[in-house]
């Protein structure tokens, strides 16, 4: 998308370092000017990512300057790199360039390899901002952990081992929480996971062993489609690509089948495990009637919802299919190419067949443009739930509708390990949903005014 973005909800390619976090024990180390590392860091803490192992302000950089600029900064770097290696504890380093290490053509790959061939475990990647989005930044630095540290191993498949490729860390807001419980839900149908990142992962261990993958699972509409096709061509490790994430009763279920199918997994102790899960969230489900029928007519029922198309096409999902909400606006923020636009496209289309005519699908990256299209219809109704980032909240709750957060960046509301994936997922959406609309104002009395009116 080749014009200015307002109010944006993600970092340059330099985003990455993020990535890096994400990894157990794994250390960036950023070859740009002063305040490259800083602006990315502070985006992480309107994420709620925090510092992680070895983040903010502990974070290596070269802060390149004029003299780089002239006569190069690969010795900067490389004496940047011989002092980390000497006080930090890391199993992983990776060097990430900036703008201006990729202007002048400073090679932090190449900087990398002369320092793994002296045993240490360090990984380069150009990671410049002008080549695009953090989303971008993260599979750059992905494909180079793979090619540089995992390396060209034979393939030792073993049975029922899935990596597993989903949210970006920082972009998403629950990624922590997305990871662990991708992770719970894969094991209780028999598979062992490399889940790569958060405080599950078990780290550069797991990396090492994405070879030995008998599948990789990308849970991710377009983000990380890259990833495992160069990994299919390099190991001839076959993929699933489940482009939704899976919040409540159907989506759950319906992503567990096509797991298990794909796995060749044994179809009774799935089909057990889903008929214990549904029992328990629809029992749940069931029990809230009374409540929806009590106050229906003062609840939300349509829906405006922005941020990565992940999170996004997911709670879509969810409240379109089971808690019965009207789509108005779906606002995708993670800025796709052509290409995968028309491949989102193509999903929301499929998913959501009743919306194929409406114009109801937006990819918008620019907030101020969101709003545009928001407010004015937000200020028409006042039983409207809104989804988004502090970008959207002050002018929702003005107009009198729901406000939750689905989006970075958030500094109101801290984020620990909540998710909505999964059966238990979709009943916390619920309960944050409805408590919300509690916090805001008094549903009994609007019953009773309603009644009286």
């Amino acid at each position: 998308m080749k014009k200015a973005i307002s109010q944006s909800r993600f970092t340059c390619a330099l985003g990455a370092q993020n990535t890096v976090l994400a990894i157990p024990n794994a250390i960036p180390i950023v070859h740009a000017g002063p305040g490259c590392s800083s602006t990315v860091n502070e985006f992480a803490q309107v994420a709620n990512i925090g510092e992680c192992y070895a983040g903010g302000n502990q974070i290596p950089s070269t802060n390149t300057d004029e003299s780089s600029v002239v006569f190069g900064g690969e010795k900067n770097l490389r004496s940047e790199v011989e002092g980390a290696l000497k006080i930090m504890k890391g199993d992983l380093f990776v060097l990430l360039s900036g703008c201006t290490a990729g202007i002048i053509g400073d090679n932090t790959a190449s900087v990398a390899r002369d320092f793994a061939e002296n045993g240490f475990p360090v990984v380069g990647a150009e990671t410049s901002g002008f080549k695009g989005s953090a989303y971008i930044g993260h599979e750059i630095v992905v494909k180079a952990i793979i090619e540089q540290f995992v390396g060209d191993v034979e393939r030792n498949v073993q049975k029922g081992l899935v990596n597993v490729f989903a949210d970006v860390p920082a972009q998403n807001l629950f990624w922590r929480g997305d990871f662990e419980q991708i992770k719970i839900l894969l094991e209780k149908i028999g598979l062992k996971v490399n889940i790569l990142f958060g405080l599950t992962s078990e780290g550069i261990s797991e990396w090492k062993n994405i070879p030995n993958a008998e599948f990789n699972l990308l849970l991710s509409p377009w983000v990380g489609l890259d990833t495992v096709e160069f990994l299919q061509k390099k190991y001839g490790t076959p993929y699933l690509h489940y482009p939704l994430l899976p919040v409540g009763g159907a989506e759950t279920s319906r992503f567990l089948r096509e797991v298990a199918k794909f796995a060749n997994l044994d179809a009774k102790i799935v089909e057990d495990v889903i008929s214990r899960e549904e029992k328990v969230f629809y029992d749940y489900f069931v029990s809230l009637a009374d409540f929806f029928s009590e106050f229906h007519g003062n609840l939300p029922q349509e829906l405006f919802i922005s941020g990565d198309s992940l999170s996004t096409f997911g709670i879509a999902k969810f409240l379109e299919e089971e808690a019965g909400y009207i789509l108005n606006g779906v606002f995708v923020t993670d800025n796709p190419n052509e290409k995968n636009e028309n491949k989102l496209r193509e999903i929301f289309k499929e998913r959501f067949p009743d919306y194929d005519d409406k114009n109801v699908l937006y990819f918008e990256p620019d907030s101020e443009r969101i709003r545009a299209i928001t407010e004015p219809k937000l200020k028409e109704s006042h039983r409207v739930l809104v989804f988004g980032s502090d970008w959207e909240k002050d002018y929702t709750k003005a107009s009198g509708n729901t406000f939750l957060y689905s989006s970075a960046p958030v500094k109101q509301q801290l984020v620990i390990s909540k998710s909505y994936v999964g059966y238990q997922g979709g009943l916390r959406l619920l309960e944050d949903i409805y408590n919300t609309i509690f916090a805001v104002t008094t549903l009994v009395r609007q019953l009773h005014e309603s009644k009286l009116a």
